[in-house]
């Protein structure tokens, strides 16, 4: 198994009682010990409003972030979970992955999805296109991409997206283009597009059935288009609070509970709800080992883990980092 790890970015509430002007000190700290680590990957999300509700709390600009990140790290692996389509012109933003990839030095990864968070479509004046759309639009712009790091242009008359020759100079450090991570699981759609474009795929939050389940439909698009099945990496996000023991994990939850509710209580009872009882990597070092080789068992190749607590503590990355990574890796 393959690992990756979110930094913090605000969008989670993750930054909070941190003075802004030291948050970017925070994650690029963050960045540099993940470089100097046993991760291969480092990631944010391509959101604008904090999450479960938006709030006056800072959430950093996910590709600013990778052009800082790509030019503060030497190693490891730099992406977004995932980029949304709607937000920016897929030849532009074809340009913007293409120089963030020189400075990297082929270091970039292209998380894309179709986007779903509705408060910041609107705010941001997007408006927020049926689901259809939005899906059918990330399929456009996926093959704009496609063309201009393959070929240095791009040329698409579609429904969504018009772009007429636009050059895209110079073309990715990585041939024939950067990666795709075609994100989420959408049965019809989503997983269409990924069995045609991505060279990964993430989706089902971790929950063994469904990550079977999709990973299921996802072969039968690769049949139907030719592909080879094996071609693509399947990959999972975990939201992970982890303890040598059952109080020392209580203690940890208990210290997010209080910095939530001290600086978000409207939020509070939804971001908690990641770290219940149902989860499978809240927990201790055995019980998030046991979850991690059984996704292993069915397929999943890449983790991405979250860890609440990092802008503050890196303890439970760091026992992550010692006891869980060289058991799967």
């Amino acid at each position: 198994m393959r690992f990756g790890a979110f930094l913090p970015q605000g969008w989670r509430f993750d930054l909070v009682g941190i003075d802004p002007s030291e948050q970017w000190n925070t994650m690029r700290h963050l960045a540099q010990r993940a470089d100097n680590g046993p991760w291969e990957s480092i990631w944010v999300y391509d959101h604008f409003h904090t999450t479960p509700v938006p709030s006056d709390e800072a959430t950093h600009e996910a590709w600013t972030l990778m052009s800082a990140f790509a030019a503060s790290t030497s190693r490891v692996r730099i992406g977004q979970m995932c980029t949304c389509m709607g937000y920016r012109n897929p030849a532009y933003l074809a340009k913007v992955a293409a120089t963030v990839d020189h400075v990297a030095a082929g270091r970039l990864e292209m998380g894309i999805g179709g986007g779903w968070y509705e408060h910041e479509w609107n705010a941001y004046g997007y408006g927020f296109p049926e689901i259809g759309d939005r899906l059918r639009a990330l399929r456009e712009g996926v093959e704009i991409m496609k063309q201009a790091w393959e070929t240095g242009t791009a040329t698409l008359d579609g429904r969504y997206f018009q772009v007429d020759g636009a050059i895209v100079r110079p073309r990715p450090i990585q041939r024939p283009g950067i990666p795709f991570w075609i994100s989420g699981g959408g049965e019809k759609v989503t997983l269409r597009i990924a069995a045609r474009y991505a060279q990964y795929t993430n989706f089902a939050g971790g929950r063994i059935e469904e990550f079977q389940q999709k990973s299921d439909v996802l072969r039968s698009h690769c049949d139907a288009v030719g592909r080879d099945f094996s071609d693509i990496v399947r990959s999972t996000n975990n939201n992970v609070v982890i303890g040598e023991t059952d109080a020392e994990v209580a203690e940890r939850l208990a210290v997010i509970s209080d910095r939530v509710q001290r600086y978000a209580p409207e939020a509070h009872d939804k971001i908690m709800a990641a770290y219940g009882p149902n989860n499978p990597t809240v927990g201790t070092v055995e019980q998030v080992t046991e979850h991690l080789a059984a996704l292993q068992r069915v397929g999943a190749d890449y983790t991405i883990s979250y860890f609440p607590e990092l802008a503050y503590d890196t303890s439970g990355a760091e026992l992550f980092e010692q006891k869980v990574i060289p058991e799967l890796s």
